[in-house]
């Protein structure tokens, strides 16, 4: 194929219920209700991903780091461990880690030797369905290493906020083998509203996700531009952001954030570093696209002057609070407690 003929386009079904599965070994069915599930990465997302999953009857070892949040944990219904040794013994290990360097961790084991990573200590046929935004490369990376240690490894990143996670409406994007996909399946349902599969590279549902979180927060900082303009001519956002989502902008982006923005609504979730490694992830794929995103690097410059002002614990939705300062706005200083 040359390089500049078009790759297959993604699909964007939901995964059949009698799709053709990959052999492996015999594991052929899903996992089994009764079987452990291991959970890395208790944040606010995580935690209420894995609540789920216990409440609907499964066995899940969260894996946290510090002792102080075992019994939150086990309030939820969870198994909490601070050694990660105890899910190697899990058919399926669930990641919602925060970036790059933290996947990598995880797969290919510490610096220091304490833990050698769940490639080469995870039993054949476990898979591990990795939930994480990360990039593209290393999405590909890991699911190498998992194979030739013969496991299974799926990415799934998800769009919502913990909110949506705990209501189990999170929109899931994966891709993998589709026998893996198939076992993983049950899980999923049990996470969110709908999964949509995107092919059997791991990478693409990354990139998915990437090119999802851009159009985003594109829409955010227009949305703080426009709210910026209408208050420095005296008028208040809210009936704006009304006529536009009830008739050119009624996307779910718009309507949400929209509202946040004109009340000026900054509370921590997703926090600005996270969607600056989104962005800086995103640009990296556009440039190895050559296909520029001018409109991401004002995002990008957006976010490196919130984080600047001390804003790095807020919601992405200061975007707006950014514009209007940029605008000469007064703003009373966001309360982050």
């Amino acid at each position: 194929m040359s390089k500049h003929e078009p790759r297959p386009p993604l699909s964007s079904t939901s995964v059949p219920g009698n799709s053709t599965r990959r052999r492996r070994s015999g594991s052929e069915a899903a996992f089994r209700p009764s079987g452990e599930v291991g959970f890395i990465g208790l944040g606010r997302m995580g935690t209420a991903m894995a609540a789920n999953l216990a409440a609907a009857g499964r066995r899940v070892i969260a894996y946290v780091r510090r002792p102080d949040h075992i019994g939150e944990l086990v309030a939820l219904g969870l198994k909490p461990t601070t050694d990660i040794v105890d899910l190697l013994d899990c058919e399926l290990v669930i990641s919602m880690l925060p970036d790059d360097d933290a996947v990598r961790e995880i797969v290919f084991g510490r610096k220091d030797g304490s833990f050698g990573g769940l490639a080469s200590e995870l039993m054949p046929d476990a898979i591990h369905l990795s939930m994480s935004t990360i990039s593209t490369a290393t999405a590909s990376l890991v699911a190498g290493e998992h194979a030739r240690n013969g496991q299974g490894y799926v990415a799934a990143p998800v769009f919502g906020n913990p909110d949506a996670a705990r209501a189990r409406q999170l929109f899931i994007v994966a891709a993998g083998f589709p026998d893996d996909i198939h076992r993983c399946q049950p899980i999923l349902d049990g996470l969110g509203q709908r999964t949509f599969v995107v092919g059997t590279s791991p990478g693409d549902a990354n990139l998915v996700k990437l090119l999802g979180n851009m159009m985003s927060a594109t829409a955010l900082e227009m949305l703080g531009e426009v709210v910026a303009v209408l208050r420095k001519h005296g008028l208040d956002p809210h009936p704006f952001i009304d006529i536009m989502t009830s008739t050119m902008f009624g996307g779910r982006a718009h309507k949400i954030y929209g509202d946040k923005i004109a009340r000026q609504a900054y509370a921590p979730g997703f926090v600005l570093p996270l969607v600056l490694k989104d962005v800086r992830l995103a640009l990296a794929e556009a440039e190895k696209a050559g296909a520029p995103m001018p409109s991401v690097s004002v995002v990008r410059d957006r976010l490196i002057t919130g984080i600047a002002r001390g804003y790095a614990e807020l919601d992405w939705t200061a975007l707006g609070l950014i514009a209007a300062e940029e605008a000469g706005l007064h703003a009373e200083p966001p309360d982050v407690s």
